[in-house]
């Protein structure tokens, strides 16, 4: 009876909402009740992830990154660390890995660049740090913190972003560290087919990674770090490095999102999570769902983590997968793909 009860567990922990548009935002991602405490999740991104799409040593590379970045947060966590530091040292593992959109091997803009973004939040005090469109920066989520810990802004962008960072000791590389031969064909591929219009398939061209921490003070951080959007022009910045939009954390949720970055700069959506909790009385699993579902019926794809600061987690998603994991206090590690 034991281990059926673990399996019925991880089955309604990593369970999602109906990818019907009608139903874009239900979610059977429920936790509240669950016995265990979570203390550290992440995403590698929201979108077409099938298993008819996913050969064996691919899957088991994105397991193996997914693994990384939960041992490299859970470290933290066991050494009596902050939540900014389990969440830092999860999102660098993602931004060293290829695979994801973020840091090395983030999609490409329009012109071929990378330009990258992320955000990080201390929910005890809501002090956040964000970069956005930087080209030169190793590990942005290292600049966000530095911004939020070492200057009185939020937000730098651009060369002033990258100056910032430099002044402040962390790795400067050159572009072409970023680029991979995957991307690279990504973007002609996308170029190929849609010479004459922006409008891609949105599932295909978003991707970020993030992480939200529950520490063990009872403290919560959250951080968010991607690439963007394959094919952007104009400078654009998604949901990812704004505060409340892509990635927030206060005193009674953290959130991370994922996903067309504009419905969830129109929704405030990570912020609206905490709101509903706080003046609705939802639960971390409600609020999320209902964030999702409004992003659905609006036309929106995408999802989010979130960890309240009891321990509960909600994972909910509107896609047809979403890389994820988590990791409870005893060090119990959960990943999955795929619906």
């Amino acid at each position: 009876m034991k281990h059926l009860f673990v399996i019925l567990l991880s089955l309604s922990l990593f369970a999602c909402g109906n990818s019907n548009k009608e139903d874009s935002g239900k979610t059977d991602d429920v936790q509240d009740q669950n016995t265990e405490r979570y203390v550290l999740v992440i995403h590698g991104g929201a979108g077409t992830i099938t298993k008819e799409k996913m050969t064996p040593e691919r899957e088991k590379a994105y397991r193996e990154g997914l693994e990384a970045a939960l041992s490299a947060g859970y470290e933290q966590w066991k050494s009596g660390k902050t939540g900014l530091d389990m969440v830092e040292a999860a999102i660098i593992e993602l931004e060293n890995d290829s695979l994801f959109n973020a840091g090395k091997g983030a999609v490409l803009t329009h012109e071929g660049k990378n330009e990258l973004d992320a955000s990080i939040m201390w929910g005890p005090d809501r002090n956040a740090g964000a970069v956005a469109g930087v080209t030169t920066i190793k590990n942005p989520i290292k600049a966000a913190r530095l911004v939020m810990e070492k200057s009185e802004h939020v937000m730098l962008v651009g060369k002033g972003a990258e100056q910032f960072a430099e002044s402040g000791k962390l790795d400067i590389v050159d572009p072409s560290y970023f680029m991979t031969d995957r991307r690279s064909k990504q973007l002609k591929r996308i170029l190929k087919r849609d010479s004459t219009k922006i409008v891609l398939d949105h599932d295909e061209k978003h991707g970020t990674v993030g992480a939200v921490a529950l520490d063990k003070n009872g403290n919560l951080a959250a951080g968010t770090s991607t690439g963007g959007m394959v094919n952007k022009q104009f400078g654009r910045i998604g949901d990812s490095p704004i505060i409340g939009a892509g990635n927030y954390a206060g005193k009674q949720v953290a959130v991370s999102c994922t996903g067309w970055g504009e419905f969830y700069i129109r929704n405030v959506a990570a912020y609206d999570v905490e709101a509903q909790m706080e003046y609705n009385n939802a639960s971390v699993t409600e609020a999320s769902a209902e964030v999702i579902r409004k992003i659905g019926d609006m036309g929106g794809t995408g999802g989010m983590i979130a960890i309240d600061n009891k321990g509960n987690i909600a994972m909910p998603f509107n896609t047809r997968g979403m890389y994820r994991g988590a990791v409870t206090e005893d060090g119990k590690i959960l990943i999955e793909m795929y619906k």
